[in-house]
């Protein structure tokens, strides 16, 4: 097996558990050369001292070097592991998630595979949708593939490594038919009553925000005899949620025509008033200030941008893009009216966001409250000694 030695005191990380090893911490690696150029195979992490650390899946392209599978020197990394943690992983989901038959499967790191997405589209087609995004797991992607079939029953299984984090491991970007029959343009699930067609082939990430499913509840819960505006709508998730709850007329937009289609689908998948959902194709910064000078306002807003931040370089920038929207939310939100804003940037933690929403706050002159902190469903956990996992961060905001 291939053996990778830390340089001393770099062990520190991997004791209190966190699943990543840097280029920068290691000392040697020792193997057949074949090993060592072997993405995805397994390497036993040792200290400086040759105490047993952790058995992880190596990728000798990537800045995270190598991706832990287990802390216990007694668990081998085999089909029965990969059976295992997703028996263990469907369990938790049935035991926590509820009106819906879309969720989160696998969340890579919290659910003992790294680098690894899976979500269930359980609706009127069944489909397992993959994302493979690290060397180790792509490695395993055959016995992982038989065990979701097995563990869930659902035969369909498409993959959608399509993001740029592959091309950091070295791996091409791949999408295709894994198992069963490739899906067709929409895929229809259910979640809190509400039915949204999904786009499994093309869509964002798997097709569809299923982090956001406990939100899109709150909003719905929230939006009676309000005037919404949903920006960054995407396909409507906020929006047919609104209209659900019973909101009095909602605007969208979102820069992507194709996807305010399936929005206007939606809305007439289920029945709602037609006349209460405008959508408008446009750059969701330019519409905000254009507004504004039209003197529009709203009773509830939802700011849901794409990630801003995708790397800790890209911080700063991303900083005044949040701080922008934000300000323009505040300036658009009536008296006693409520702001949603997110950010899905794991770089941007959740007490810089806070601050950013503080000064846009400020700068807008709205002594805003922090109603709720917002976050990913119960099938997005967060592992204690792994904080990059919490990606998602939002606010609930009224104006008093």
């Amino acid at each position: 097996m291939l053996t990778i030695t830390l340089k001393p005191g770099k062990e520190k990380s991997l004791l209190r558990r966190h699943p990543w090893v840097f280029p920068t911490a290691i000392d040697r690696i020792e193997g057949k050369p074949e090993e060592k150029n072997k993405a995805g195979a397994t390497a036993l992490v040792q200290s400086a001292s040759g105490q047993f650390l952790a058995r992880a899946a190596y990728s000798p392209q990537s800045q995270i070097r190598a991706r832990v599978w287990t802390f216990s020197e007694k668990e081998p990394v085999d089909h029965a592991l990969i059976k295992r943690r997703i028996r263990q992983a469907l369990a938790w989901r049935r035991a926590s998630v509820r009106d819906t038959d879309a969720l989160r499967l696998i969340f890579g790191e919290a659910d003992g595979f790294p680098g690894l997405v899976v979500d269930w589209y359980a609706g009127t087609e069944g489909y397992l949708v993959c994302q493979f995004q690290s060397a180790g797991v792509e490695a395993w992607k055959v016995p992982i593939v038989q065990a979701l079939i097995a563990e869930t029953g659902c035969p369909n299984v498409y993959e959608r490594s399509d993001a740029s984090v592959r091309e950091r491991e070295g791996l091409p970007l791949v999408t295709g038919v894994l198992a069963g029959k490739e899906p067709g343009d929409a895929t229809h699930v259910t979640e809190n009553g509400v039915r949204y067609a999904v786009d499994i082939k093309a869509g964002h990430k798997t097709g569809f925000y299923i982090d956001q499913r406990d939100n899109r509840r709150l909003v719905m819960e929230q939006a009676a005899g309000r005037d919404v505006l949903n920006c960054f709508c995407y396909t409507g998730g906020f929006s047919l949620a609104a209209l659900k709850g019973g909101a009095s007329s909602v605007l969208s937009v979102d820069s992507s025509g194709e996807a305010l289609d399936i929005g206007r689908r939606n809305v007439e998948l289920n029945g709602f008033d037609a006349a209460r959902a405008q959508w408008q194709d446009a750059d969701v910064f330019k519409l905000l200030r254009a507004l504004r000078e039209e003197g529009r306002s709203f009773d509830l807003i939802v700011l849901d941008p794409p990630k801003f931040a995708a790397s800790p370089g890209q911080v700063e920038r991303a900083a005044r893009a949040y701080k922008d929207i934000n300000l323009l939310g505040f300036q658009l939100l009536r008296e006693g009216g409520l702001l949603f804003t997110y950010s899905c940037s794991g770089a941007i933690s959740a007490d810089l966001f806070q601050k950013i929403v503080a000064g846009a706050a400020n700068d807008a002159k709205v002594d805003a409250r922090i109603l709720r902190r917002l976050s990913a469903g119960a099938d997005h956990p967060m592992t204690t000694s792994f904080p990059e996992g919490e990606y998602l961060k939002g606010l609930m905001l009224g104006k008093p």
